[in-house]
């Protein structure tokens, strides 16, 4: 490919040689004689970047999200992102790989491959999912031969006996009591990358008694430069991953400094929206002439640019590795507002170990997450939300839910992107979910909500203490149940009384307040019969943050981080209350990769499914709309006059006018026989297509032979991923015909349709004019 790959971002930070800089002074005409590198300021790019550590990468799957038939990796990817770790040997690299995914897995040890049997375990390597080389450990922990390991994966024999070396002092360590782990043995495994809770988990003590016996050995990190040069130049980048070696190359100031913790791997829910805040942090530091030190472990990102901060740490985003840096660099504060659900989980543990945090501290960020005491807080405030409780077991679970009513909205406690989240219309449902959910996390409660269908909106605000900026209330298209970050999300809002605009405000402040929020927050409400009730509180930046900064015209983040800082919003010169709506409309549209994982759901529901987003920008809600359809993928000049459309029996009533107005515009209706019937009775002539398994042509046969790109199909609720709906919708991805499961975006987009609108009604809006006046 003569162009810039995945990989080239990869080879850029595993080396410190920019590959897509000098590529554009190539391109303008420079010799690799003539580019200087950045590292060394003393070499040229003609000079080959030489390591003396060795990098490992590990893609970051999304199978913790979905339900599907197959992990199986192949041809297709199915990444959404990847870690990056660097060390001064293969061992080392790999081990803090492996916890850079957060997976809870902190060494080769994996409980679900010490449940397979042998010849379980030789099937899976073959054809190989995520957890492979778990299953190759295991096998070599019950002594199978490392030749025919390699055989059987195509694995250089190189790379499985360094696996094997693991595998061996796992299991010396799983015999040794921690009496016996002398100062030798111990510095040795950290060497090879061994981290303490590893360590400790084998050994069945506690983390905090290895960290102790390090502490007492006097074993500690030190820190490498990645130089391009195997250290034949001086470096001058600060570029820094940790080993066990003797000389550290970092340097310690004596400046006022802060640490930026990232984001790690990208994945659902967690996106590179998290990099934007916790850059657009560190710009703002350096213009407070606050040293700005970075720590994550993410190749694909800019905060992970050696030149963006004063300091960067390669590292595992860790307690351990966290701490390690902390205790070296000895900052004034730590931000982890910015970073995501993986900073945050930080939170209590820098409470522990006295580390100041810059912002919201741990109290409120637990208050948000704890059912109980939100639950005092909207109380005492009397502000309203769904009914709900927090459950601990199944009969608990049962009886709130009876007592709530269904359908009710059900997830565990401290989670992003909605993972784990679910609607349950009935009890068997719930019991099946709740069985899992207790499995998988025996110390914290799972939350039950009545499911409120109603309208959802959104704010991220800016709170200094005292007062409350909003740079605007975002909209959402789909009624609540569908997760905000698959949603396609309004601004300014559309249709929303001056009442509610107020309420929003109102709620927005006193909560901010009450929870004593020193910096950014994100709130979500539902609207429902003209009331507004709280859905969740988040008091840390959100994936909305970038797309409502860049429409708004509002710079968030250095606001957030000014008043953290101690600044109050009233010196800013950027007002307080609800900012002045934008002249533009902005429409954020979720893009999703459901083509790329086999037999996953294509409706949308309370767990977020996206990987991405875009945004149209017009100076109608509809031209807007229009070029975000189209920038998401959706072409409506391509959509042929042929539309199949099949609902369920609670939406034919209510979208009979939406489809007779399609089919008044020269559009030929193709529909399910329940579908044609509600059509006919309504006036609206439609041609029955029969489904999988009658007489043909079926559905089936109109995706494959591309009869048509569109369908609008709403599933029953209680539908399961072996019904024919489910194969005609995984048919349709996976053969690029579009499909919605909402009535909002249905509406939408046949409204778009109806009235013609196309690219020659566009036009092309600079944001930067909107941007806030800085002082």
């Amino acid at each position: 490919n003569p162009r810039v790959s995945r990989s080239s971002a990869l080879a850029s930070k595993a080396t410190g040689y920019p590959i897509a800089k000098i590529a554009a002074k190539l391109a303008l005409g420079y010799g690799l004689d003539e580019v200087l590198n950045a590292v060394t300021k003393k070499t040229y790019a003609c000079f080959e970047p030489t390591l003396d550590y060795v990098v490992v990468k590990i893609p970051k799957w999304p199978f913790d999200k979905f339900e599907t038939d197959t992990k199986l990796l192949g041809t297709r990817m199915m990444a959404t992102g990847e870690t990056m770790a660097i060390g001064s040997n293969f061992e080392q690299a790999l081990l803090k790989a492996i916890r850079s995914l957060e997976i809870g897995r902190f060494s080769l040890h994996h409980k679900q491959s010490k449940e397979r049997t042998l010849d379980e375990l030789k099937n899976r390597i073959i054809h190989p999912d995520d957890e492979r080389i778990f299953d190759i450990a295991e096998m070599l922990r019950r002594k199978y031969s490392m030749d025919r390991i390699a055989k059987l994966t195509g694995i250089d024999e190189f790379f499985i006996k360094k696996i094997k070396g693991i595998v061996d002092l796992e299991e010396e360590l799983a015999k040794m009591k921690l009496s016996q782990l002398e100062s030798e043995h111990l510095r040795k495994l950290k060497k090879l990358g061994f981290a303490d809770k590893g360590i400790a988990d084998i050994m069945r003590v506690k983390e905090e008694e290895i960290f102790a016996l390090r502490k007492k050995y006097n074993i500690i990190p030190t820190y490498k430069l990645v130089d391009t040069c195997a250290a034949e130049f001086e470096a001058v980048s600060p570029y820094y991953y940790s080993t066990y070696d003797q000389y550290d190359e970092s340097v310690v100031s004596n400046n006022k400094k802060v640490v930026v913790v990232g984001s790690g791997p990208i994945r659902i829910g967690q996106g590179i929206e998290f990099d934007y805040c916790c850059v657009h942090s560190v710009f703002t530091l350096r213009k407070q002439g606050i040293e700005a030190i970075v720590i994550n472990n993410n190749p694909e990102t800019v905060s992970t640019d050696f030149d963006i901060s004063d300091k960067l740490y390669f590292e595992p985003l860790t307690e351990e590795d966290f701490y390690n840096i902390i205790e070296k660099e000895k900052p004034d504060g730590v931000i982890l507002q910015f970073g995501g659900q993986t900073a945050i989980k930080l939170a209590n543990f820098c409470t522990k170990k006295n580390i100041p945090i810059i912002g919201t501290q741990p109290v409120s960020i637990d208050a948000a997450e704890d059912r109980e005491k939100f639950e005092e807080i909207l109380e005492e405030l009397n502000i309203k939300r769904p009914r709900g409780k927090g459950v601990w077991t199944m009969e608990e679970g049962i009886k709130a839910a009876n007592d709530i009513g269904y359908p009710v909205l059900v997830r565990p406690s401290y989670v992003l992107g909605g993972r784990g989240m679910e609607i349950c219309y009935k009890e068997e449902q719930l019991v099946k979910y709740l069985s899992e959910a207790f499995e998988l996390d025996v110390e914290n409660p799972v939350l039950i909500d009545k499911y409120l269908y109603g309208t959802e909106l959104e704010v991220d605000a800016v709170c200094d203490g005292q007062d409350v900026l909003i740079p605007g209330i975002m909209q959402h298209l789909e009624k609540a149940g569908v997760h905000s970050g698959d949603s396609i999300a309004i601004y300014p809002p559309v249709g929303m009384s001056e009442e509610i605009k107020h309420k929003v405000y109102d709620y927005t402040k006193r909560i901010a307040m009450k929870m004593q929020v020193m910096g950014i927050i994100n709130i979500q409400f539902v609207e429902f019969e003209n009331e507004l009730y709280i859905i969740e509180v988040n008091p840390r930046s959100s994936r909305t943050v970038p797309y409502i900064s860049k429409i708004s015209g509002l710079p968030i983040i250095p606001l957030a981080v000014r008043v953290s800082l101690g600044e109050k919003l009233k010196d800013m010169k950027c007002g307080t209350g609800v900012y002045p709506e934008s002249k533009l409309y902005g429409i954020k549209i979720p893009v999703f990769s459901t083509e790329k994982i086999p037999g996953i759901e294509a409706v949308l529901g309370p767990q977020m499914r996206s990987t991405g987003e875009v945004m149209g920008v017009g100076e109608t809600y509809q031209d807007a709309l229009y070029k975000g359809l189209c920038a998401a993928g959706t072409d409506l000049e391509k959509i042929k006059k042929k539309i199949l459309v099949t609902l369920n029996n609670n939406d034919k009533e209510v979208f009979m006018p939406v489809i007779a107005k399609l089919a008044s515009a020269g559009y030929d209706i193709l529909a399910t026989k329940g579908t044609a019937q509600a059509l006919k009775d309504y006036g609206v002539s439609a041609t029955l297509i029969n489904k999988l398994g009658n007489e043909k042509p079926t559905i089936m046969d109109l995706i494959l032979n591309r009869d048509i790109n569109i369908i609008i199909n709403t599933p029953e609720k209680t539908e399961s991923s072996r019904s024919d709906a489910f194969k005609m919708r995984r048919a349709a991805i996976e053969n690029k015909v579009e499909v919605i499961t909402t009535l909002e975006k249905a509406h939408e987009v046949v409204k778009l349709l109806f009235d013609k609108v196309n690219h020659k009604s566009q036009s092309v809006y600079d944001i930067c004019k909107l941007y806030y006046k800085k002082e």
